[in-house]
């Protein structure tokens, strides 16, 4: 929000327009953020208070941080050692009564993804898991993705997709996102994003390229009407926040749940700017 951003205490709290609901997992724990954790829980908190409220879904935490996370707020949890935890967090979860929003964790399997996606499953299912769990396949669409990709969906799961890295050199290219995205509509399977997306719009910060949420919005729209892939790779590059700002997003937030992100306000600032979102009049 900006320096001239009237208090919360002056503004209804606003009912957002559905594309923006829940938008943003509110991961300023994680990096570049890496914010300490009482202070992201304090902003949380904080946040419920002003009028674009509605913006923020779960908090994103670290197992290994899980038991400093009141019950008040929903909380996605990313796994740090995979399938093993999945037990832990959830019984965790249930005896502190915390708000489960999903669980997260990479596959660490590179030689048998498929295979992998099983043994998830099989945890997740030895528990009971009452909340979508998001997994993230490394790599691009190769056919052992691909075929990871036929598991998650086969086991009522969720993809999870890195658009990002603190290292340029890793960001996976447009083709390689609207390949991923491609995949999951095929699929029918819902996915969210992390990594590098606080910014509406894609751009180059210095370094290298960075995908924008509402690029990978019209993205999926565009491969949800019809488009192949190759459109969507266009989308993806698109630099005009005009452009994308006009489109038709009405079927984009069924499949593309939400982005995990360091940052609240430099989001909320975009969609403000290109008029997506409004603030109320005290």
């Amino acid at each position: 929000m900006s320096a001239d951003t009237p208090p919360s205490a002056d503004l209804p709290h606003a009912s957002l327009p559905e594309p923006w609901r829940a938008l943003v997992d509110d991961a300023a724990v994680f990096p570049p953020g890496n914010a300490p954790l009482d202070d992201a829980l304090s902003a949380f908190e904080a946040r419920q208070e002003e009028w674009f409220a509605e913006l923020v879904g779960s908090f994103v935490v670290r197992d290994t941080d899980l038991g400093s996370v009141p019950a008040s707020i929903p909380v996605s949890v990313v796994l740090s050692t995979g399938a093993g935890a999945v037990e832990g967090v959830v019984r965790q979860a249930a005896k502190r009564g915390l708000r489960l929003a999903g669980l997260e964790l990479a596959l660490n399997d590179l030689q048998d993804l498929a295979g992998n996606v099983r043994r998830v499953d099989a945890a997740v299912r030895a528990v009971e898991v009452d909340a979508p769990v998001f997994i993230e396949i490394p790599g691009p669409a190769t056919a052992a993705w691909l075929a990871a990709a036929d598991e998650v969906a086969a086991c009522d799961h969720r993809l999870k997709l890195r658009l990002g890295n603190l290292d340029h050199d890793l960001v996976p290219d447009s083709g390689t996102v609207a390949a991923w995205i491609d995949a999951a509509l095929d699929r029918e399977t819902r996915f969210k994003a992390t990594a590098g997306l606080h910014r509406a719009v894609r751009h180059d910060p210095e370094g290298g390229g960075a995908h924008g949420f509402l690029n990978v919005m019209a993205a999926t729209q565009a491969l949800w009407d019809g488009g192949s892939a190759a459109e969507a790779a266009q989308v993806l590059e698109q630099r005009d926040g005009a452009t994308l700002a006009a489109t038709d997003l009405s079927a984009a937030r069924r499949w593309f749940t939400s982005f995990g992100s360091c940052s609240v306000t430099e989001p909320l600032d975009d969609l403000t700017a290109l008029g997506l979102l409004e603030m109320p009049q005290p």
